[in-house]
Parts: structure tokens; sequence; C-alpha cells
């Protein structure tokens, strides 16, 4: 004996009537239909994506080291670098 759940799905009236007519055409029933395409579809492989590596950053330092106790050449600094 089969147990079946019902469930409700919201399709797009052009994709329903293209899958009705399909099953129609192939001489099953609409419920046949898309239960064999979803088993069709959770057979596939999922590819596993390869890791990919960080991105990293270099930061970019102007001309030299600014003393960040000196408001003048910090403003220096940030001028020269805009």
């Amino acid at each position: 004996m089969m147990i079946c759940m019902r469930t409700t799905l919201n399709l797009s009236d052009a994709l329903a009537l293209e899958a009705k007519a399909r099953a129609a055409s192939e001489g099953r029933t609409f419920t046949s239909f898309l239960e064999d395409a979803l088993r069709e579809h959770l057979a596939r492989e999922i590819p596993q994506a390869a890791p990919q590596a960080l991105p990293t950053y270099t930061p970019q330092v102007p001309g030299s080291l600014v003393d960040l106790d000196d408001k003048e050449a910090v403003w220096d600094a940030l001028d020269a670098s805009a």
C-alpha cells in the first residue's frame, strides 16, 4: 500500500499548461508527470564547487609610515592618497 502526501504547488500558468499538455500527449496524469520530473531532478548529482582561496588585501602605504600622534602628518597623508 502506497501512502501519498497531498500538497499544493504554485506554478506559473504557462508552466502548468505546458506540463499538462506534455502529460496528456504521453497518456499520463499530471501528477505522474510531475513525480517523474521531480525524481529525475533529485537523482542528478550536485556538482561540488572547488574550494576557492579567500581574497587577500595588501594595504597601500603612502610613501612612509605616518605618526598617528601628528595630526598634520595624518591629514597630509590622507590628502596625498586621495
